[in-house]
């Protein structure tokens, strides 16, 4: 029997993190040809090339070169670029992550094309129309044939939006197979000694999202608070090309660069960067991913944002949602003790890899 030939689409860090368990799951079993697709909107070597080494990706089989760009540059771009390697390669599968613009660009290609597209991770929601993932997650999810969700919301989102109760499957987090399949090494990265920090109490910072960088009132007032949180703890900050670009419009690099206490860094690698999270003892972040982590290693989590599409973190996990100007309150607050301690969500437990496979197996045989 021919194999079935899967492309994997990957655009993005935290997309990486996500295929890289499935992409070893589905190349181990005979039964799948799979070729990993990078749209290339991390193209920057610290923020793509040193993800795919740490999580054992192989160079990508097609790379369609879209880099930066304004929203529709992105998403016409991608469509355009896997519009031809969909129509050459003929793949009978295509699965996309998350909620960047490539996903929603590649789940309307095969959507016309006839192609069956599956989303992983699918069902999140913020209830934000003015974010840009919120409106990618709701068209990807309302035309994708198979909808693989990480918690109870997610199904409920989907099947509140009228989504058939059998394109929807709830898989688990698969952030955490890649964690728990890079554990060991994480846990022997000499990270947190190269910095000074072996033995020393200290906290883990990510912003890149508009609403928190763009503005430069809003991004004036966080390096005021985190200037402040780091005479309370040190903060390792690994800086993401776009929020440096922001504070050294705004003329605020050298303020933070130079606070005591504050350890700015170029984008790590996956690798590294977990092994800092875990020996936090807190994280400051605007990004969806740390939320869950934090959650799943009982880390306290401060999340500079109005809303969550993961609000699991919240209800059940260490996150809690926090504004700009209490920043410093809640740091206090952290480090006290006065936090809620979690409990991981069902099915966060490191073998969501292999129920997507069985998954896409059943429903390759339905069809």
């Amino acid at each position: 029997m021919k194999p079935v030939r899967v492309h994997l689409v990957a655009a993005a860090r935290p997309n990486f993190m996500k295929v890289a368990p499935l992409f070893h799951a589905l190349q181990a079993d005979p039964m799948f040809d799979v070729r990993l697709v990078h749209t290339g909107q991390h193209y920057d070597a610290n923020m793509s090339d040193s993800f795919f080494a740490d999580l054992g990706l192989p160079k990508p089989d097609f790379h369609l070169g879209i880099g930066s760009g304004t929203h529709a540059e992105q998403t016409g771009g991608t469509m355009i670029e896997y519009e031809r390697v969909c129509i050459s390669d003929k793949p009978d599968w295509v699965i996309v992550v998350g909620d960047v613009n490539a996903t929603a660009a590649v789940a309307l290609v095969c959507t016309k094309l006839h192609v069956p597209v599956v989303h992983l991770e699918a069902g999140l929601r913020s209830g934000d129309r003015t974010m840009p993932e919120e409106i990618n997650r709701l068209v990807t999810d309302s035309i994708a044939d198979l909808l693989w969700t990480p918690s109870p919301d997610g199904d409920a989102h989907l099947l509140a939006e009228g989504v058939p109760a059998e394109r929807i499957e709830r898989v688990g987090n698969i952030m955490l197979d890649s964690f728990e399949m890079m554990r060991d090494r994480i846990m022997q990265s000499p990270e947190r000694e190269t910095l000074g920090l072996a033995d020393t109490r200290y906290g883990i910072v990510t912003l890149h999202r508009p609403s928190n960088v763009d503005d430069p009132a809003v991004l004036g007032m966080l390096v005021d608070q985190l200037c402040a949180a780091a005479t309370r703890l040190p903060l390792v900050f690994p800086l993401h090309p776009r929020t440096r670009q922001r504070l050294e419009k705004a003329g605020l690099m050298d303020t933070l660069a130079g606070a005591p206490g504050m350890h700015i860094t170029e984008p790590m690698g996956y690798i590294r960067f977990m092994s800092l999270v875990t020996g936090a003892v807190l994280a400051i972040t605007d990004s969806g991913g740390l939320q869950e982590e934090t959650t799943y290693l009982d880390i306290p989590c401060l999340t500079l944002r109005p809303n969550t599409e993961r609000p699991v973190t919240v209800t059940e996990g260490t996150n809690k949602l926090v504004v700009p100007s209490s920043l410093l309150a809640e740091v206090d607050r952290a480090l006290a003790g006065d936090w809620p301690t979690g409990r991981k969500p069902d099915l966060w437990d490191g073998r969501t890899a292999g129920r997507c496979v069985a998954s896409l197996k059943r429903h390759i045989a339905a069809r």
